[in-house]
């Protein structure tokens, strides 16, 4: 990304065609009828014109991810997308994808993954912060042995997992089922950090932009924001002490997260919170392997 305070060379790992920062409802209404092909070659260009050449999507229910995975090699970028998101019925996850009640119901939505041309499997084990309060979630996440169920069907089926996920407990349980990448992983503790230095098979995609870009908004109370801005960084250094690795994904599309410049405020996050533990070329190197291990991974024809 050519930008003074952008990481030059860096992709974003996280990412939604769908939503544009703004207000999530609009956006969707924007490819309700269909999509919105106008908009997703809009996005794409201003990433080609960042220097972006790497996308990874977190899924939709409308089929914009597929159609910009689709058009993305016209702008000289590799998309990858698992079309949709699953998560079990009555929990979080409608916004960006399909509900499973059981175990049958989840192994349809994995072939149906499948059979649209998938790149890898999202799955959503826990439920969005809560604002207002400093370690409330919306929702119970799932229990750890129905994690590992669900995480062990889609390597089954040859598939890397990318799991939306909060919360210590829940995060360990993830680390210890394999799954292959962490998404915004709010709440951890020491022992999840130690997990993901032994467990480097597993990415941290800590996502820092949409909590943080919101300090100053008066949408939430900002002593709120930015305890948990200041916590998830300094959950990120402990990470990289222990040897895990970590990705920038900026969840772009969020609330007050835009596409292209999402990845640039993350970055910012990211290097702020290293930045007495390497120089700043180190922590651009250092995200560009994480990156490139996830393009590894997280393509459906080299598993």
């Amino acid at each position: 990304m050519e930008d003074p305070t952008g990481a030059p060379g860096l992709g974003d790992c996280h990412i939604h065609m769908i939503l544009d920062g703004i207000y999530w409802k609009a956006a969707i209404r924007r490819h309700m009828e269909e999509v919105d092909e106008g908009w997703i070659r809009r996005v794409l260009a201003g990433y080609r014109d960042q220097g972006v050449t790497y996308l990874r999507d977190g899924g939709d229910t409308h089929g914009v991810c597929l159609r910009a995975a689709q058009l993305a090699p016209e702008y000289g970028i590799e998309y990858r997308m698992p079309v949709f998101a699953m998560h079990h019925r009555g929990r979080y996850g409608s916004i960006v994808g399909f509900p499973f009640d059981d175990r049958s119901g989840y192994r349809k939505l994995l072939k149906d993954a499948l059979s649209q041309g998938a790149d890898f499997i999202k799955i959503m084990v826990a439920g969005i912060l809560d604002f207002h309060e400093v370690g409330k979630m919306s929702c119970e996440p799932l229990p750890a042995e129905e994690i590992r169920a669900l995480v062990e069907e889609a390597h089954e089926a040859g598939m890397a997992v990318m799991l939306h996920i909060n919360g210590a407990k829940t995060i360990l349980a993830a680390i210890e089922a394999g799954a292959d990448s962490l998404e915004h992983g709010f709440y951890m503790d020491e022992e999840c950090a130690a997990a993901l230095g032994e467990h480097r098979d597993t990415v941290w995609i800590p996502s820092m932009a949409p909590v943080g870009n919101q300090i100053g908004s008066g949408r939430f109370p900002d002593e709120v924001l930015e305890q948990i801005t200041r916590d998830q960084q300094a959950m990120v250094r402990r990470v990289v002490q222990a040897g895990g690795r970590v990705a920038l994904g900026s969840d772009a599309g969020a609330y007050l997260v835009p596409h292209g410049k999402g990845a640039l405020d993350e970055y910012r996050y990211l290097a702020e919170a290293l930045q007495e533990e390497m120089p700043e070329a180190a922590v651009r190197q250092m995200l560009k392997e994480n990156e490139e291990w996830i393009r590894r991974r997280f393509h459906r024809e080299q598993r």
